[in-house]
């Protein structure tokens, strides 16, 4: 198992999906990075030595990246105060009910149900 920025990574994935296994970071940003660093597209997470490593971790340090437990701790504090102002999509969120204007008359049945 690879240990990077506080996760592992999957070994048998290329390095620039197992990348995206951290929270946070998605396809663009993974290629980003590997292109950033003239890593192999098929270069594997378990074929990384040390020094790709470090490498990598000072790449992201220096993108100064927000990810895992900073980025969950970002997007609540937007959630808390969308419903704090009362936003009509936070407030419709809240109640289970389609945020985006869809219809509510039968297609929302299910999803109040569930609640």
């Amino acid at each position: 198992m690879v240990y990077l920025l506080g996760s592992q990574l999957p070994n048998n994935k290329k390095l620039n999906k197992s990348l995206t296994s951290i929270f946070g970071i998605g396809q663009g940003q993974s290629n980003k990075i590997c292109k950033k660093l003239g890593f192999s597209p098929r270069l594997k997470a378990e074929e990384l030595t040390q020094s790709q490593r470090t490498e990598l971790e000072e790449l992201a340090k220096k993108l100064d990246l927000t990810i895992k437990g900073d980025l969950k701790r970002v997007l609540l504090n937007i959630k808390k105060e969308s419903l704090s102002i009362r936003l009509y999509k936070a407030v419709r969120s809240r109640q289970g009910f389609p945020v985006r204007g869809q219809r509510t008359h039968t297609n929302a049945k299910t999803a109040k149900k569930i609640r």
